[in-house]
């Protein structure tokens, strides 16, 4: 029985892989093949997508982008022998350049598996990490993931080993409280910023890795209890993950008596509210509790009073989902990848005005340049690449002259731009940067929660000065007040939202500033 493979992930669905997945099963039923469907996860190499594989004897066997009308052609050349006359064969997937350059450690298994089937997992090397974490205590487990010097992959960087180390060594009793005695895992998985999808690969592509990381947190730090806080617009993701808790539960990887230890740790899964916000960790913290989802004033920091006011480790999906290495392979293994203080490797996510937009995970140091040329493959558009934005919508747009600087955290803060959550959103030279920078305030004024001043009305205020300047109102006046307002809304803002909203906006007017000086058109801000 021959295994062909189609994505589930939601980019191949919405690029047509449910045809392709049912006129292939139509196909093997009317043929009388000698064949199984099954439904993996996406590679990341989008510009194939749907993909199809097949194994054969050799390997993986890739052919994409397929549609449904293709698929009699293929199997009438020989798809299911590894045929490799087809114009859609790709040869095999592993020798594919875009992948076989990456160095995956997270995503390892994306697309290999079928992201629900445990045995699957198993026999790819998962639950390794904890079943080694089951037969150490707690302060080993975080003695490995601050030997790996594993940093936060949200977007702030902060080290995940002290963060657990806090968490284990924070007092949970809360006299009265519903809760006392009681720490929590949290993982925040309200993927927001613009150009990222790494979260939803691999949640939809290898479920149970993540539910093994958060129940290794749980056991480093005394924590019985995680909770998923998925955003709203990831229902195949919440789908799958669902179905995934479930079948961990009943195999004994979750709940009481994990693998028979008489350690407990249950797993939730929440849906958050649409709101770009709460992908900041104390608003999450409020909507996660049913309240309004406002940023919370630090201190307290959450690994003190964190959910329902108990020790919480809040940590995205991808810092969660690179434990299971660490544990496994051992915190030196994974720092031996990277450079300076950014360690292992880091999914970038390649989207905007690209020929070849996906995911690429690769050890700290790789430069811009690099992945925009020599994975990303330039522009769709074929016109030249003018600025890219790293980082999400507060991180800065880099014009070419910062393009080789290595994907490092500090290098790229000397650069004047973040790593962030890895993603990468590039534009061609057709881009006009004063709207660029007008849509980072609008987006503010849009997404802030509003609890602070120079957040809920700077960012209104920035819209309408930069609206004057590009209608060329008291142009030197409005850009000196655009200048005060950032300065403003950096110092004065309670969280990051409006504190970073200045960045784009600064690396605009810095980099292309004849952007800001054109003459009015009439159509300014439409």
């Amino acid at each position: 029985m021959i295994n062909v493979y189609v994505p589930r992930d939601t980019t191949a669905l919405s690029l047509g892989a449910d045809a392709v997945a049912d006129r292939l099963e139509q196909e093997i039923q009317h043929r009388g093949l000698s064949a199984q469907l099954v439904r993996n996860g996406s590679r990341g190499l989008f510009w194939l997508e749907p993909l199809i594989e097949v194994d054969t004897s050799e390997g993986r066997v890739a052919y994409g982008p397929v549609t449904s009308d293709d698929i009699p052609d293929l199997l009438d050349q020989g798809m299911l022998d590894g045929g490799g006359s087809h114009p859609l064969c790709q040869g095999y997937t592993e020798a594919i350049p875009y992948l076989q350059n990456q160095q995956r450690l997270t995503f390892a298994r994306v697309g290999i598996t079928d992201p629900l089937s445990i045995t699957d997992y198993r026999n790819h090397g998962g639950f390794r990490g904890l079943e080694r974490a089951l037969t150490v205590g707690a302060s080993q487990i975080v003695d490995e993931v601050e030997c790996s010097g594993l940093r936060g992959r949200g977007g702030a960087a902060f080290p995940a080993g002290r963060k657990w180390r806090t968490v284990l060594e924070a007092d949970p009793e809360r006299p009265g409280q519903p809760w006392s005695g009681h720490k929590f895992i949290v993982c925040n998985a309200d993927e927001g910023d613009s150009g990222t999808f790494a979260d939803r690969l691999l949640m939809e592509g290898d479920p149970y890795l993540l539910i093994e990381g958060m129940v290794i947190a749980g056991l480093a730090v005394g924590a019985d209890t995680g909770f998923i806080y998925l955003r709203s617009e990831y229902p195949n993701a919440h789908r799958i993950l669902t179905d995934a808790i479930a079948r961990a539960e009943a195999e004994g990887y979750l709940g009481n008596n994990l693998l028979g230890s008489s350690r407990t740790f249950n797993l939730y899964l929440r849906l958050g509210a649409e709101a770009y916000i709460c992908g900041e960790e104390t608003a999450m913290l409020n909507s996660l509790e049913g309240k309004r989802g406002m940023v919370r004033a630090k201190p307290p920091l959450p690994a003190h009073h964190g959910a329902f006011d108990q020790p919480t480790v809040v940590n995205n999906v991808l810092t969660l989902a690179a434990v299971p290495y660490i544990l496994a392979e051992g915190g030196q293994a994974y720092a031996d990848f990277g450079m300076g203080r950014s360690r292992g490797t880091q999914p970038f996510q390649l989207a905007g005005n690209l020929a070849r937009g996906g995911l690429v995970e690769l050890a700290f140091g790789v430069t811009l340049r690099s992945l925009l040329y020599d994975f990303g493959g330039g522009t769709e558009s074929g016109r030249p690449l003018r600025a890219v934005q790293v980082g999400g919508p507060l991180g800065a747009y880099l014009p070419e002259s910062h393009w080789d600087a290595p994907m490092d955290y500090e290098a790229l803060a000397d650069a004047g731009g973040m790593v962030g959550h890895g993603g990468i959103v590039a534009f061609d030279d057709s881009v006009d940067m004063a709207q660029q920078a007008r849509f980072a305030m609008e987006f503010c004024w849009v997404e802030s929660c509003g609890k602070c001043t120079p957040c809920r009305i700077g960012a209104v205020r920035g819209v309408e000065v930069i609206d004057r300047i590009i209608a060329n109102q008291d142009r030197t006046d409005n850009l000196t007040l655009l200048q005060d307002l950032c300065d403003t809304m950096e110092m004065g803002s309670l969280c990051a939202m409006g504190g970073m909203t200045p960045n784009p906006v600064r690396s605009a007017l810095q980099y292309f500033p004849d952007d800001f000086a054109r003459p009015a058109t009439g159509n300014e801000g439409a």
